[in-house]
């Protein structure tokens, strides 16, 4: 199978992103996991695909590979890779695009400057539907992990996301904590799991352990869960500056029951051939 690819990156997280409308895909786990190996491939956190939708109002269908080759419901700062990656190929003229995901429908904006605002649908936050195993909806809740109980926010943007408050971000232990929350039985599949400074009511600072993929440069979602998080705490604003490794996010969130919206840049880095 001889496949055309586009690399692309939002704030470091990074994706090679595959055109199944005009060549045929079919990829197996172990071919995701090839592709996505920095050493033996071509390398990324995520590979995602863009197919035709048979939803009417709908322009595409987006599907997201980890690099383990576990298939997600959502990605953020891929959504906002998807977006460029059609206008750039052709394959829609229109600055606002309805995509179709595993998580529902998502509505992108194309901006100037290489940036993209994402329509990250409403947060969902009883625990069934996260899902998490908690008996109702907090604020906050415990959980035991590596001897200690941690006081963390539980929040879905389509996909799971544990928010873990840190006084230091460069402290916060995310290579040991995270997979162990990751894989932690309250959380029947799995989990991003997110470590959060709060600068101001302005501006946190954040780092992700991503399901499937390790900590990451950049989560978009992860952003977005995090702000959640914050907010239904009380220590945020409606609008919140995200700095992650790669760079910052601009996350607006009116409320419960609303809408996030996550602003950010989508860069096209090279275009290649590749040979499965």
């Amino acid at each position: 199978m001889n496949l055309h690819f586009t690399k692309m990156q939002g704030l470091g997280n990074d994706f090679v992103v595959i055109d199944a409308i005009n060549q045929t895909v079919e990829l197996t786990s172990e071919q995701a996991r090839l592709i996505a190996d920095r050493h033996f491939g071509i390398g990324c956190d995520q590979l995602l695909l863009v197919e035709k939708t048979a939803q009417p109002g709908v322009d595409f269908r987006y599907r997201i590979l980890n690099a383990d080759g576990s298939e997600v419901e959502q990605c953020g700062n891929g959504a906002r890779c998807f977006a460029r990656f059609v206008q750039h190929k052709g394959l829609t003229n229109k600055s606002v695009i309805v995509v179709e995901t595993y998580a529902g429908n998502m509505t992108l904006h194309l901006l100037e400057n290489e940036q993209v605002r994402v329509d990250m649908g409403i947060p969902q936050l009883q625990p069934a539907e996260i899902p998490f195993d908690a008996p109702q909806q907090a604020k906050s809740y415990p959980i035991d992990a590596a001897g200690k109980i941690w006081q963390v926010g539980v929040v879905s943007m389509g996909n799971p996301h544990v928010v873990i408050p840190v006084d230091d971000i460069q402290q916060a232990p995310v290579a040991s904590l995270g997979p162990l929350l990751e894989s932690h039985p309250r959380f029947p599949n799995r989990v991003n799991v997110g470590f959060m400074q709060c600068l101001n009511r302005q501006h946190i600072k954040l780092r992700v352990y991503e399901r499937g993929a390790a900590e990451t440069l950049a989560c978009g979602s992860g952003a977005c869960a995090a702000v959640v998080s914050g907010r239904i705490r009380g220590w945020l604003d409606e609008c919140v500056t995200v700095s992650l490794p790669g760079g910052d996010l601009v996350i607006r969130w009116p409320g419960e029951g609303q809408s996030v919206e996550m602003s950010g840049p989508a860069v096209i880095v090279f275009e290649g051939n590749m040979v499965l």
